[in-house]
């Protein structure tokens, strides 16, 4: 069974900084591209930041660049984003993805 797990989303205060993971499973991680992406409701999902297979940053949003930071761990199928000096523009679901694969999401709440 395929499924990608999110988690490390809540409130947090501008400024501040959030790690969300993402582990995978059911398929073979390692050889995906894998992507977080947000949305707000009534909006188009947005691509964040992008890591090819074997750990090489491909892309940032303009909006995040030198605020996130893409990573991953395939010895353990798992892929992160670093989120520091948070705005309450940044708030959104944030989602993982690899291929057609998707995860559930987790929240992300920029608020004082």
């Amino acid at each position: 069974q395929v499924q990608l797990v999110e988690s490390g989303g809540g409130l947090v205060p501008p400024g501040g900084s959030l790690r969300l993971s993402c582990v995978a499973s059911g398929f073979t991680f390692s050889r995906l591209t894998m992507n977080w992406y947000r949305q707000n409701p009534g909006k188009e999902r947005e691509l964040v930041a992008a890591i090819s297979s074997t750990g090489g940053v491909l892309a940032y949003a303009d909006s995040v660049k030198g605020r996130f930071t893409i990573s991953r761990d395939n010895a353990k199928n798992m892929v992160y984003l670093q989120m520091n000096s948070l705005k309450p523009e940044d708030t959104a679901m944030y989602y993982c993805n690899g291929g057609r694969y998707w995860g559930q999401g987790t929240q992300v709440t920029v608020s004082s």
